[in-house]
């Protein structure tokens, strides 16, 4: 880079926001202290900028003389093949965020192809190119769902430059063991330590860490230091147990009932419920039970209802919340904790034998309908129980487009959630062969990807059918973004046959047939461009 005479003065302040500010405002309306006045202040503010420029490239802030530091620490893992470094260069430099309803081209967006990339060079065990670490942590630092495969695949040297910067300090907090090394399994008196004297988050990853390889010791460790934590961090805490939650867990849980903070009792309710065989899971079993019954005296065998007419003490610790939210009436609101709180397993044996499909299909009177099956949707997912949401999404092809139990696409999305990834695609092609593609959009969100090959052509059979008729495009936008990431690359060959301009009918949208081109073309790009990155990072001989 060439340098003009006119250099800066070695005191200008090198803060990149005061040089933003000042290009933006022009040097003949604000010239910082320390510049030169005059015609020589563009070209020192220039100079300026390039200075801080390469000092912001090298992931490294200005700071006063100090101890060397230590070397970046040896990543043992492979380095990516030259193709795969060069295509994780391009995604990196694409900042165009150019994904969002009404995208016009074919020009893929790199952007949305980073997680997809960053998954299967995880998998495969790469090492991140040493240059590449700071654009991958300014990566993560945009984007949070990034982060977890971000900072995996970068490695140990990220986590080293992390600490010199303040603006990547979240790696230190996000990645495993980087606030601290971990001890190992057989240091007893470094996790003690650890964990009495750790930071917060270094206390979190030592017990989720922990937890994932001895539940009975991270629970035990927690309990030694229970009473004398904070609520919120009690709270986080009491969260980790989620993982590995076994019926050993029952005695802490249920001593965590009595807590001080509510939402501490709540989340201690919520894990006990989970827990089909806890005493807190038959409490709220006999509770619903005395709410739900079956009336044989009517010409149909119908559900009976009756809500609770108060919240006790005892409701209250169990984790029944007393205060309703604003719109709801009071003993709905309690016959839904309930409900939700209570094992499925009992509802069989408390009404007549019956399985979910039969149950869910009793007709339930005064209304209460909506309420009880809410509560079984959500008592699904808890519990995820399949046989409980297979009942309550109903056959994807019914004529109400939900199921009997399903109160919203978000509900049936979360049900759909409880079930293997094969049978997920199969619903979901189903529903959209009946349906259509305008409802389709979150269930879509929660199939494996790449989706599976009946739920794909049932995907790109309705974008075609909606561009035959001449549908509005723009609506079908964010299923189109989702196809260009979940659809199987095989699947591009496919396509050729759409990318060609349709006839228009008389009632289409003006400039539908464009758009529909685009937006095809876009997506075979894309895909041939996914099969070519999987190609990339697959390694010689595999």
């Amino acid at each position: 880079m060439s340098r003009s005479n006119a250099a800066p003065d070695p005191s200008l302040p090198d803060a990149w926001e005061e040089l933003v500010t000042t290009a933006l405002l022009g040097t003949d309306r604000r010239v910082p202290a320390g510049f030169p006045p005059g015609p020589r202040a563009p070209v020192a503010l220039l100079d300026a900028a390039a200075v801080a420029t390469v000092r912001r490239r090298a992931g490294l802030r200005p700071a006063r003389a100090a101890e060397r530091p230590q070397p970046a620490p040896e990543d043992p893992r492979p380095p990516l093949p030259p193709a795969a470094a060069r295509r994780l260069a391009l995604l990196l430099a694409d900042r165009s965020g150019g994904s969002g309803g009404g995208r016009r081209g074919t020009a893929p967006d790199l952007m949305e192809l980073l997680p997809q990339w960053l998954a299967a060079a995880n998998a495969h065990g790469f090492a991140a190119p040493p240059a590449a670490l700071p654009a991958l942590l300014d990566a993560a630092r945009g984007r949070t769902d990034l982060r977890p495969a971000a900072l995996r695949f970068a490695g140990p040297r990220a986590l080293w430059l992390a600490r010199f910067n303040p603006d990547w300090r979240f790696a230190l907090r996000a990645a495993p063991g980087g606030g601290a090394s971990l001890p190992g399994p057989d240091d007893t008196d470094g996790v003690r330590r650890l964990w009495q004297e750790g930071l917060f988050a270094e206390r979190v990853t030592l017990l989720t860490a922990l937890r994932a390889r001895e539940p009975a010791a991270a629970r035990d460790l927690l309990a030694t230091t229970w009473a004398t934590e904070r609520a919120e961090d009690r709270l986080m805490f009491l969260d980790s147990l989620r993982s590995g939650l076994g019926p050993d867990d029952e005695p802490f849980l249920e001593q965590a009932l009595a807590d001080r903070s509510r939402n501490v009792r709540a989340t201690a309710a919520e894990l006990l419920s989970a827990l089909p065989a806890s005493a807190l899971a038959e409490r709220m079993a006999a509770r619903a039970g005395a709410c739900v019954a079956v009336d044989h005296t009517r010409d149909v065998p119908t559900l009976m209802v009756e809500a609770p007419h108060e919240c006790d003490a005892g409701m209250e610790r169990d984790g029944v919340v007393a205060k309703a939210p604003a719109g709801r009436g009071e003993r709905s609101w309690w016959l839904g904790q309930l409900v939700e709180a209570a094992p499925l397993d009992t509802w069989s044996r408390r009404l007549g034998g019956r399985t979910p499909r039969e149950i869910v299909a009793l007709p339930v009177a005064d209304d209460w309908q909506g309420e009880l099956h809410a509560a079984w949707c959500r008592a699904a997912v808890r519990q995820r129980n399949a046989a409980w949401s297979r009942a309550l999404l109903g056959e994807p092809s019914a004529p109400e487009a939900g199921g009997p139990g399903a109160v919203s696409l978000a509900e049936r999305a979360k049900l759909l959630g409880t079930l293997g990834a094969a049978e997920r695609a199969e619903w979901v092609a189903g529903f959209i062969e009946t349906h259509g593609l305008s409802e389709a959009f979150q269930l879509l969100g929660v199939c494996a990807v790449p989706w599976a090959a009946p739920l794909g052509r049932a995907v790109v059979d309705a974008l075609n059918i909606a561009r035959d008729a001449g549908s509005y495009p723009w609506s079908f936008s964010g299923v189109m973004g989702l196809a260009e990431r979940c659809l199987d690359p095989s699947e591009a060959s496919r396509l050729d046959a759409l990318l060609a301009i349709p006839d228009e009918p008389e009632n289409a949208s003006p400039g539908a047939g464009g758009y529909w081109s685009e937006a095809f073309q876009r997506l075979v790009t894309t895909l041939r461009l996914r099969a070519a990155m999987l190609e990339e990072l697959t390694p010689a001989g595999a």
